[in-house]
């Protein structure tokens, strides 16, 4: 063989050798065999910001990246605190003047993630502790109207919050200078808040204008972790620098390595973590629990082998972008993403029965669900004079039988493919004050009693004495899409079975809003998403100080009850106990009778997990619980190979084409070149 033939011939087994090697696995190859788990996101994250962000997708990153003085219990239901960066829980301290206070003690020798911008503190510093200042430093940062921190409210309860956001807007738009300077520097010129005291180097003390135990909860939201002062400063955008909106230095238990919020970004296990550099101390949120709620056991979350661990278990966090919902759902079936939800366009088939389908349960896949701390329903405005207050027992009476005429099983069918938990009252599983059993008289669908209820109300078989015809309401939406438009007809179809004419009127949210402020709408759709768990929480939603007509606050129904309001604003400075448990009883006896709220359901997510993926138990809140995962590396690929056999007939034909057609024309070119 000539040396042209042996050049084809080396051509040609390259080729082949290409083409057979070629993979659709995504990954590099050496990190087959490695604890990462592979995840997606659909939305780029608007700011890593810790006073800013309030997305799920700036969470996975957060949650992760900032450690919080306090946490939930992975396991325990009703949702439990327990100590984070904190020893402990604190307790309230009352104070004479009717001010309430709680003191935090940070754990010894905590560490920020090294960073370059801790030489702002000291040539040649890579990190430093992390102190009581840091965390009055963020909560400070809250009260910055520069900063637009959306959480201003709920620290306002804070002694001198909000003066101090007013102090510091009129020094700086009075003073260039001062404007000009570094935020940690005008801070402290201005002076601490009275609110926020910092003790010692790992004692804070907050002090409330009057009780609000509620309080605790942000402090286990990255809204309040401690930040250095230096990344603020550092981390400006200029000279080269991003922004520290995109640049997060934290103490938890990973550390962004690589972030490109258009595409990719990765977080790694944190070496200075306290639970890994102190695993003597087996703080709660650094080791996988020994308790949980009832069932966890049964499920395999309490097995001897795991409880105890150090976590985290994973070593890596890979999130890809995918805009799309199949192509990232055909990854999942491939194993390249270890977690997944469902898809609408493959819902019957994943879910037979109301659980996994063979098919997919014979691929190892497991399906959990939970229940989102959340409450959808249809409400009415109590300041119409037909359908509010005003009309008295007419008005009431015309509630409940609007009430009973709504089937919301039959429509989480038909447009949620069932996933949704009957609501009985406001308050949704997992809560305090919630009671399984309890069961609204009003929440059942009764077409004969609902009649009788209209005619009660003066509308006997619907119609309207005043004109003779059946009686018109409107139902006012901001959604427009053919599908909601569907799915809020059939509200109007089962009134209708029941003789009242309901009116649906359809805008945009702009519109929508306007009516509202307006006054000028009768029944209306709408949802709340909690921001911590406890039944203040979804209860302020009706205190007549909350009402849109009075505050522009999240009350849209505009109830206003005495009794309630005396009622709410016990429960919303008390603890849980018996006491405050029988008050929310009591609530929710005037709200099933009173009826300004059609309610509906509390969402429910389905979440399918590879087999490969150990440990998993739905949090329902937007809280990352990763640390606590572990997943078997080589059962995973394995599997994935043997999902991915490459179709090998292809690259042999490509090959004889090569040699027929391509190689000798080679060959003829070399030879007239020599």
């Amino acid at each position: 063989m000539n040396h042209w033939d042996r050049l084809c011939a080396f051509g040609l087994g390259a080729l082949v050798g290409a083409l057979v090697a070629c993979t659709n696995n995504p990954y590099p190859d050496a990190d087959t065999d490695r604890k990462i788990y592979y995840t997606s996101f659909r939305e780029a994250p608007r700011t890593l910001d810790p006073a800013v962000a309030y997305t799920t997708s700036s969470h996975a990153v957060t949650g992760n990246v900032y450690d919080t003085l306090l946490e939930y219990h992975y396991l325990k239901r009703p949702y439990t605190l327990i100590p984070g960066l904190a020893e402990e829980v604190p307790v309230a301290e009352p104070r004479p003047d009717g001010r309430v206070a709680y003191r935090f003690r940070l754990r010894p020798d905590l560490r920020f993630h090294a960073d370059p911008c801790f030489e702002r503190g000291g040539e040649g510093r890579k990190t430093r502790a992390v102190t009581a200042a840091d965390v009055a430093f963020e909560l400070t940062r809250i009260a910055d109207p520069a900063v637009n921190s959306p959480v201003v409210e709920p620290f306002s309860n804070l002694v001198g919050f909000r003066e101090f956001g007013t102090r510091l807007a009129e020094r700086r738009e009075a003073d260039e200078a001062f404007a000009a300077r570094p935020a940690h520097e005008q801070y402290a010129e201005l002076g601490a808040i009275p609110g926020i005291r910092v003790l010692s180097e790992r004692e804070l003390e907050i002090v409330l204008i009057s009780a609000y135990p509620q309080i605790l909860y942000w402090f286990a939201m990255p809204f309040t972790t401690p930040v250095p002062w230096e990344a603020v400063d550092y981390y400006d955008g200029e000279d080269g620098r991003p922004a520290f909106s995109d640049h997060p230095v934290g103490t938890g238990p990973y550390r962004l390595s690589y972030y490109n919020k258009q595409f990719r970004m990765v977080l790694e296990a944190e070496e200075s973590w306290y639970g890994r550099r102190h695993p003597e101390w087996r703080a709660p949120g650094t080791v996988y629990p020994s308790e949980g709620a009832p069932g966890d056991a049964e499920a395999g979350l309490l097995d001897p082998a795991v409880v105890g661990r150090p976590l985290p278990l994973i070593e890596r966090i890979v999130f890809q972008r995918e805009k799309e919902s199949i192509p990232r759902f055909n990854k999942f079936l491939q194993g390249y993403y270890d977690a997944s939800g469902i898809i609408k366009e493959s819902f019957d088939k994943i879910i037979v029965n109301d659980g996994l389908s063979p098919e997919m349960a014979a691929l190892g896949i497991r399906l959990e669900r939970s229940v989102e701390p959340s409450i959808f329903y249809l409400g009415f405005n109590m300041e119409d004079p037909v359908v509010g207050a005003e009309a008295g027992e007419r008005g009431r009476a015309l509630r409940q039988a609007l009430s009973l005429a709504v089937d919301t099983e039959e429509w989480l069918r038909l447009f949620t493919n069932g996933r949704g938990v009957l609501a009985q009252s406001p308050l949704p599983p997992g809560l305090f004050g919630y009671d399984p059993d309890y069961r609204n008289p009003y929440r059942r669908v009764d077409l004969d009693r609902a009649r009788q209820r209209l005619a009660d109300a003066g509308y006997p078989d619907g119609i309207d004495p005043a004109t003779g015809e059946p009686l018109r309401l409107t139902f006012d939406v901001y959604q427009t899409t053919a599908q909601q438009l569907l799915a809020n007809r059939f509200y109007i179809d089962g009134w209708r079975r029941i003789g009242v004419d309901v009116r649906l009127e359809a805008t945009n949210y702009n519109k929508f809003q306007e009516k509202v402020r307006n006054g000028a709408y009768q029944i209306f759709s709408w949802g709340w998403i909690a921001d911590y768990p406890d039944p203040e929480n979804f209860f302020f939603l009706l205190w007549s100080e909350m009402a849109r007509s009075k505050s522009g606050g999240p009350n849209t129904a505009n109830f206003s009850h005495p009794r309630f309001d005396e009622l709410f604003l016990r429960i919303k400075s008390m603890e849980n106990s018996p006491e405050r448990q029988a008050l929310l009883k009591e609530m929710v006896a005037i709200l099933e009778t009173e009826r300004p709220w059609i309610e509906g359901f509390h969402m429910e997510s389905y979440s399918l997990y590879h087999g490969w993926l150990h440990h998993q138990k739905p949090f329902g809140m937007s809280f990352p619980m990763t640390k606590y995962w572990d997943l078997d590396a080589a059962g995973r690929s394995e599997l994935r190979r043997a999902w991915n056999e490459p179709v090998t007939w292809p690259v042999y034909a490509l090959v004889a084409a090569a040699a027929v057609v391509v190689l000798p024309g080679i060959r003829t070119f070399l030879r007239e070149r020599q």
